[in-house]
């Protein structure tokens, strides 16, 4: 064999090892395998745009080698009907609510007598991604709550620290001139969704009753406070049926056409990284209140075999929740953790801690039932 062959069949060696050499990394790393699980999840709505995000899909097929099938349920079919795929009728790995009471409820036996399906066993889950309540408002309105020892700023960042306080001015009528808005017309007032047809608007009121009730939610204390309530709610008048309608028009009619609304915290910072412009044009006289207490909206995981639990397991990963937080604005893990809030400069807290807890279902049922009447 001449000198020419060896290097020949040496090259050829080389080539062979270097194929061998990146199929390996390729499979360990995920790029070119195709060795992928389904996982199909039945998920409430809220977090569309996290969950389909390109970089959170491929993080999921890549280093977790999990192919994710969403199909949409509202939070009330999960607990009404069987909760079984769209397509052929077969079990679910995983439900994804987006509202706690609803998955700590899943986890009870069904009422048959209300017509309440089969549920599976949860085998894992809990608290995933959360946002907390918040007021929008504006400059000069929340410079005007200042003054009445509504809001307190601390920090660069603005609470409502009398609760109390503003409730009674709009049970009572106040009207906006009467703590110097002249340029209001009409009663103070704090927009919502109708918290008998929308999960946030009866997070709210939720938060509202737990706020009447000193956070002693029993039975005499509710029914105690639910008059109360029912008072706000005819006060409050004309409201959205969807978060998403109301925060918009909150941007485009200003100070003058809703001069507060309720909403989650993640809604600005969604806002700020979809559409930065219009943020930019805004952000100066946008203001956010955080009620002292506020409470959570939380979208929680529940699984119901093996591959939904590795599913769960990847909203462990520092890069998922790192886009959740910063893409998209939900606070994951641990939900007072502290974030990197300094780059919206617009007064955010690192962490928040004064909060209630979720109401039980039966609790918001005798709330929506109430309110109906």
């Amino acid at each position: 064999m001449n000198k020419k062959q060896i290097i020949g069949i040496a090259i050829f060696v080389a080539l062979i090892v270097i194929i061998i050499a990146i199929g390996f990394l390729n499979k360990k790393d995920g790029g070119l395998s195709t060795n992928k699980n389904n996982v199909y999840v039945a998920v409430g709505g809220g977090k569309e745009g996290f969950i389909a995000d390109e970089e959170v899909v491929k993080i999921m097929e890549n280093k977790y080698k999990l192919n994710v099938t969403y199909d949409t349920w509202s939070n009330g079919k999960f607990i009404k009907e069987p909760l079984v795929r769209k397509a052929d009728g077969q079990k679910y790995d995983v439900m994804f609510t987006s509202d706690q009471r609803f998955y700590d409820y899943y986890k009870l036996a069904p009422n048959k007598q209300n017509g309440e399906a089969d549920r599976y066993t949860v085998l894992d889950g809990g608290l995933t991604l959360n946002t907390p309540i918040v007021i929008y408002s504006w400059g000069k309105v929340v410079d005007s709550l200042e003054k009445e020892q509504i809001v307190t700023q601390k920090d660069g960042v603005y609470y409502i620290t009398d609760m109390d306080k503003l409730l009674n001015y709009i049970l009572q009528g106040k009207k906006w001139s009467e703590i110097g808005l002249n340029e209001l017309y009409g009663n103070i007032n704090v927009a919502s969704t109708d918290p008998v047809t929308s999960s946030p608007g009866a997070t709210y009121y939720g938060l509202l009753l737990s706020i009447m009730c000193n956070s002693t939610i029993n039975e005499q204390t509710v029914q105690e406070n639910l008059p109360k309530l029912k008072e706000f709610y005819k006060s409050s008048g004309y409201m959205n049926n969807t978060p998403a309608d109301l925060f918009e028009r909150y941007l485009k009619t200003g100070m003058g056409g809703q001069p507060m609304i309720v909403d989650y915290e993640k809604s600005i910072i969604e806002f700020a990284n979809s559409n930065p412009d219009g943020f930019e044009q805004v952000k100066d006289d946008i203001r956010i209140l955080y009620p002292t207490p506020t409470i959570w909206n939380s979208h929680c995981i529940a699984t119901f075999s093996d591959l939904g639990n590795e599913y769960y397991k990847a909203f462990d990963d520092k890069d998922i929740q790192q886009i959740a937080w910063s893409k998209y604005g939900f606070r994951t893990g641990i939900t007072g953790g502290n974030y990197d809030v300094s780059g919206l400069e617009i007064g955010i807290p690192k962490s928040i801690n004064s909060t209630v807890s979720s109401l039980k279902m039966d609790v918001y049922n005798q709330l929506i039932d109430y309110l109906k009447q």
